[in-house]
């Protein structure tokens, strides 16, 4: 039995540092789910989407990461004036937009507050489907290289607050689309973000 205990606790001993110095330098994974608003502005009015993603980012050095996301949008944001103000109200749409995006990720700081600029490639894929989100989700993904897909950047910056390892994190960008042209919509996302 002294033998098994005197391994264990030189183990201890000699994986102890290692593990103080992974949590010293910080986080170097960055997980997170968001909801997504995208304002699709070739049509006139504009259509306004929401929807929901999420996205994964790995440090390559202690202020830039690599992230790389995923949104679906499957309902669209109608508003209507009244003479009483306005109104509005989400329904789920038949045409349903499916973004990925890959690209670093310029963070200012180290602390609990974190202002961030990123630039992003990837592409949009715009599916039409009369299913529940699921379904319709699926068949965008089968969708990508036989349905309108068109290559997408995406400029944007945001803030980031962090209570530990858990905060919030809000991004404001340009998701420019390529269709004949340059097509430049707003899009928003906000959401949880998990750091280890």
């Amino acid at each position: 039995m002294k033998p098994k205990f005197l391994i264990a606790a030189l183990a201890f001993c000699f994986c102890a540092p290692l593990v103080v110095a992974q949590t010293e330098g910080g986080d170097h994974v960055e997980l997170g789910v968001f909801a997504d608003y995208f304002n699709l502005s070739r049509t006139s009015p504009h259509i306004n989407f929401v929807g929901v993603g999420g996205r994964a980012g790995f440090n390559v050095h202690p202020n830039v990461q690599i992230e790389a996301e995923m949104s679906y949008d499957f309902a669209r944001n109608f508003t209507s004036t009244f003479s009483n103000g306005a109104s509005t109200h989400f329904v789920q749409t038949n045409l349903r937009p499916l973004h990925a995006l890959f690209g670093p990720k310029f963070e200012t700081s180290r602390g609990p507050i974190r202002a961030f600029a990123t630039f992003k490639v990837g592409f949009v894929n715009f599916s039409t489907s009369n299913s529940g989100a699921g379904s319709g989700f699926t068949g965008a993904l089968g969708g990508v290289t036989s349905g309108n897909t068109d290559t997408a950047i995406y400029p944007g910056v945001g803030v980031e607050g962090f209570w530990g390892p858990v905060g919030v994190r809000v991004d404001v960008g340009d998701d420019i689309y390529f269709d004949n042209g340059a097509r430049n919509n707003l899009k928003v996302t906000l959401g949880p973000v998990f750091r280890f």
